[in-house]
């Protein structure tokens, strides 16, 4: 489908915006996919090595979050030159961000791999784990260069309003992936690896592939040439400069996100083992079910960036609206599912009855706060996409760092209420985001629909 059709008018917002949500939905659920098929097969192959991979895993995954933010003007930026009538300068937006991916993932191998071993020797892991978790961390290190590369192709694509590619090589990565870790992880491929070392390498070769195919794709486009794929820089420097202001706003506010959440793991960490293993399922079934709204703000953010090249106020207004009305729905939907089947999903991750009573207890609970969660991740990307990109990084520093992280610890520990207390702080926390994110929206769209357009002046005679 031809990006016009997606970002260039306001005819059937609703149906541009499905067309463009379902595949980047199923984009995102390929890449959680992925880390949950090397947790399962490292799993079922040796509990020691399963414990390698999540400890190699973490401290990669907070670099790779941020990332994926920093590397968020792409999208925006594409999008919004499509809508202006310059989708000739896009080209010039992807070099930048492909040249940035390369520079934030060599940075991060740089980082994790002089400082990552050493620090799971000196935070009080015994050195067995920390020396199997070190190799691990060191391979999943070496692919960050290759899997950015690839977020900022997919990106590029999405801006174009053509997901569909991404999401067909997440996928075949995804087979990569399965096929690299059932060969290779149990030890019997003749190759020295095995357990997580192996995974790590899967992941490694999956990713790589999934750069190489989505680079190609791009390089072999039809219109590569009339998108300025191949031309010399062009385009204004002041496009450049907010490429890299929505880039460093959006990857704050992931990094916050993504702290503050790792934090309330550490909390339930003072609960002990069952607290720990039931907010670990909660955990997990939320972030799958996020998925849905990260893939609808990724195309409410392209509708809107369009309307927003295009200077369009009430383009603007319809597509963050239609956005927020959908995941808000989507979002009850899922809701409505999860709260009378909590028991059977807590059963799929445990079968010890004080963990699973805890866990589908505190998993009803967090079904209160899909929705606020889905519209507060759907506000903030249209935000983004309008130029107003610092107010979502305020506004979820004040959410999760300022209340969260706090209210979690004295709901959870000081008040005694244990997991429940962490889930009624994410519900509380949630709720703010929503509310000052929607209300800011509200106000930024109803005040540029208010501004009249100021036009050129005509020629004296």
């Amino acid at each position: 489908m031809a990006q016009s059709e997606f970002i260039s008018g306001r005819s059937d917002t609703l149906g541009a915006l499905l067309r463009l949500a379902w595949p980047v939905v199923l984009s995102r659920l390929g890449i959680m996919t992925m880390g949950l098929t090397d947790a399962i097969v490292v799993g079922r192959y040796s509990s020691q090595e399963l414990a390698f991979h999540a400890l190699g895993w973490a401290p990669t995954s907070v670099l790779l979050t941020t990332a994926v933010g920093l590397l968020m003007g792409v999208q925006v930026m594409t999008a919004r030159l499509v809508g202006a009538g310059r989708p000739e300068e896009v080209g010039g937006v992807l070099r930048r961000g492909l040249i940035y991916s390369l520079q934030i993932g060599l940075a991060s191998v740089l980082l994790l791999v002089l400082v990552g071993p050493w620090a799971m020797h000196h935070i009080g892991i015994e050195p067995a784990l920390a020396d199997g978790a070190g190799l691990a961390l060191v391979v999943f290190s070496l692919s960050l260069p290759m899997y950015l590369v690839s977020v900022a192709a997919q990106f590029f694509l999405e801006g174009l309003g053509r997901p569909n590619p991404g999401m067909h090589a997440i996928w075949v990565a995804n087979a990569v992936n399965l096929g690299l870790n059932l060969w290779l992880v149990p030890g019997q491929s003749g190759l020295p690896v095995d357990g997580a070392l192996a995974s790590a390498w899967a992941t490694f070769f999956a990713r790589g592939s999934l750069a190489v195919f989505l680079v190609v794709y791009i390089w072999r486009m039809k219109d590569a040439a009339a998108l300025g794929v191949f031309a010399p820089p062009t385009g204004r420097r002041e496009d450049a400069v907010e490429q890299r202001k929505v880039g460093y706003a959006a990857g704050l506010s992931y990094f916050i996100e993504v702290s503050a959440f790792a934090a309330m793991t550490l909390v339930a960490g003072l609960l002990g083992a069952v607290g720990v293993a039931a907010w670990t399922v909660v955990l997990n079934v939320s972030a799958v079910i996020f998925m849905v709204p990260l893939g609808l703000s990724a195309a409410t953010g392209v509708l809107v960036s369009g309307a927003h090249g295009r200077e369009d106020p009430q383009g603007v207004q319809q597509a963050g609206w239609s956005g927020l009305a959908v995941v808000g729905v989507l979002a009850f939907l899922i809701a409505l599912v999860v709260w009378p089947t909590a028991g059977w999903i807590s059963l799929a991750y445990t079968r010890e009855p004080e963990v699973l009573t805890v866990a589908t207890a505190a998993l009803i609970l967090a079904t209160l706060f899909f929705v606020a969660d889905a519209l507060q991740a759907v506000a903030a990307q249209a935000l983004r996409s309008t130029a107003d990109v610092w107010w979502p990084t305020l506004m979820h520093l004040f959410s999760y760092g300022a209340v969260m992280i706090p209210l979690g610890y004295g709901l959870a520990v000081a008040s005694g209420q244990g997991v429940n207390g962490i889930v009624w702080a994410c519900i509380i926390a949630s709720l703010i985001s929503a509310a000052l994110l929607c209300g800011r929206f509200w106000r930024v769209s109803r005040r540029r629909l208010q501004t009249p357009r100021i036009q050129p002046s005509s020629p004296s005679t």
